[in-house]
C-alpha cells in the first residue's frame, strides 16, 4: 500500500499558475507517477505522467501549460500548472503506478479557477 497526499490546491484567476505537490509514504522509484482530475459531473481523467525512466504524457488540454515533475530522492511528485483556464476547474489526484496490481490514488486537492 502506498499513501499518497496532495497539497497546493486552491483559488486562482485566469491566466494564474499553481504548483502541486504529491507525498508519496514509500520510495517511488519503480513507478510511474502521475496526476489525474475529475470535474464535477465528468469522470475522472489522467492529464499527466511521468514514468519511471522520465518518459512523459500529457492530455491534449494540457500539453504545453503543465509540467509534470518527481524528486525520487524524496520520494515527491510535482505538477506545475500555467496559464491556468476555468475548464482546469477540478479535484487533482495524485496517482502510483507500478503494473496493473499497484495502482494508487490520494485523497485530492480542490483547484478553481476563476475570476
Amino acid at each position: 500500500q502506498v499513501q499518497l497526499v496532495e497539497s497546493g490546491g486552491g483559488l486562482v484567476q485566469p491566466g494564474g499558475s499553481l504548483r502541486l505537490a504529491c507525498a508519496a509514504s514509500r520510495s517511488i522509484n519503480i513507478a510511474a507517477m502521475g496526476w489525474g482530475r475529475q470535474a464535477p459531473g465528468k469522470q475522472r481523467e489522467l492529464v499527466a505522467q511521468i514514468g519511471q525512466g522520465g518518459g512523459l504524457y500529457y492530455a491534449d488540454s494540457v500539453k504545453g501549460r503543465f509540467t509534470v515533475s518527481r524528486d525520487n530522492a524524496n520520494n515527491m511528485v510535482y505538477l506545475q500548472m500555467n496559464s491556468l483556464k476555468p475548464e482546469d476547474t477540478a479535484v487533482y489526484y495524485c496517482n502510483y503506478k507500478h503494473t496493473v496490481l499497484y495502482d494508487y490514488w490520494g485523497q485530492g486537492t480542490q483547484v478553481t479557477v476563476s475570476s
